[in-house]
């Protein structure tokens, strides 16, 4: 049986903005000898925090593979990101979009279990750290990382050997195999290319947390490589003449404007937004009552306003514009039903509160990757808030018949780089007093 040859991988990535310019670094060494075998950095134009370090990982592990191709590897990657440590080693669960095919390219290069991970602190990552700013730096005076020009190993600390398992080989060819590989890479890359798997049979089989104790902390506790959460501010739309009368009003009825209560209501809400100065983007559901509540507030903030139909209300079919009691008169046995269980639809073909369920968070990840870092106005209805919330506390459908959501309510929900969400505020309306 041949030797495994044993190779530390470590990798960082950086974005000057989050999302921002970016570039990432990675270095491979020897295990045994601590010798630099290869270096790769590459600026990757405007992208999260995230996306650079994973990009970093799969260069770093792109260019192990090229250093022995034909010879069993133990590679330890070590990166100063936790969430690419922990999602890489199955005991977080990857749940943001951008993250999961950039994962299943990284899990493809080479057999998982000749990879194990390791989280170190920045300071001990400096070599990675100083080829990913050379790539952000190069980026910014419009070229590419240049290995030649690079003096990134001159800043790297100390490291210790491990005990060797296999001849030292010949580096240098290795190194020239590696650069070659990460050169083909690249150029994939801007084809659209770079390690093609079947990312949605990967995240299919995306594993459960294992080890309780490093389940990832959300809140105060927050591991600082997340970075700042995107921060959706949920506020319900003004009251509209149904509204008083707790009447079924959702995407599939007569759409009504606001009432003259309802104006005052956005009013209201516009001017609180405005004394906070917080909000930073605004983005409403397509119906009428919500974009006239957003206009309220865009006008007063200087802002425009971006349409997700995502954040439509729920379509109640023949229930629209009947209250509950004559809906319970008329339709008794659906409306139990609709009740009891969430994959039941009202009467006359509307949408089941899973339907709901799963095409809000389909906007909710949408939008948390085009807002990371930012805090977003959301001007949306009853169901779509309640299922915000619930789906935030990984709370049952039928939570929703727990909370109340009044007219022109803030409620408010971060979500975090790793997927996490926290619920920060729920139906207040002292905006309104």
């Amino acid at each position: 049986m041949s030797a495994v040859r044993r190779l530390v991988v470590e990798a960082d990535g950086g974005s000057r903005g989050n999302p921002g310019p970016a570039g990432y670094g990675a270095v491979v060494i020897d295990a045994a000898t601590g010798e630099t075998l290869a270096e790769a950095a590459e600026y990757i134009g405007v992208a999260t925090n995230n996306v650079a370090e994973y990009r970093g990982l799969i260069a770093g592990l792109t260019a192990a593979k090229a250093l022995f191709p034909d010879e069993a590897l133990d590679v330890r990657v070590r990166m100063d990101s936790k969430l690419v440590v922990e999602q890489m080693s199955g005991r977080w669960k990857i749940k943001h979009p951008d993250m999961k095919p950039l994962a299943a390219r990284a899990t493809a290069i080479l057999p998982p279990s000749s990879v194990t991970y390791e989280w170190i602190p920045r300071a001990q990552n400096k070599h990675a750290d100083r080829l990913a700013n050379e790539a952000m730096d190069a980026g910014r005076d419009g070229r590419q990382w240049e290995a030649s020009a690079s003096t990134a190993e001159l800043d790297a600390p100390a490291r210790t050997p491990l005990p060797d398992r296999g001849p030292p080989g010949d580096a240098a060819a290795g190194a020239a195999k590696a650069r070659a590989a990460l050169a083909a890479a690249r150029g994939a890359a801007d084809t659209g290319t770079l390690f093609e798997v079947d990312a949605d049979a990967a995240a299919s089989e995306e594993p459960e947390p294992t080890d309780v104790t490093a389940a990832p902390q959300v809140g105060w506790a927050a591991a600082p490589d997340l970075g700042a959460p995107a921060t959706f501010v949920l506020l319900r739309h003004g009251e509209t003449l149904l509204t008083p009368e707790k009447r079924f009003s959702g995407s599939g009825g007569t759409d009504p404007e606001l009432s003259a209560i309802g104006r005052d209501q956005a009013a209201r809400a516009a001017a609180h937004f405005a004394a906070l100065g917080t909000v930073q983007e605004i983005v409403s559901s397509p119906l009428r009552r919500c974009r006239e509540t957003a206009a309220a507030v865009a006008d007063r903030l200087g802002l425009d306003v971006r349409i997700e139909d995502g954040l439509r209300e729920t379509d109640f079919g023949a229930w629209e514009g009947l209250t509950f009691g004559e809906v319970r008169e008329r339709y008794g046995d659906d409306l139990t039903t609709w009740l009891a269980d969430p994959e039941t639809a009202p009467t006359g073909g509307g949408e089941s509160f899973a339907e709901v369920a799963e095409r809000v968070a389909a906007a909710r990840d949408r939008l948390t990757a085009r807002y990371a870092g930012r805090t977003v106005l959301l001007v949306t209805h009853v169901t779509p808030i309640k299922t915000l919330v619930r789906l935030a506390l990984e709370a049952p459908a039928k939570a929703m018949f727990r909370m109340e959501l009044s007219a022109a309510s803030i409620s408010t929900v971060a979500y975090y780089g790793d997927g996490n969400a926290s619920v920060r505020l729920l139906n207040d309306t002292s905006h309104l007093r």
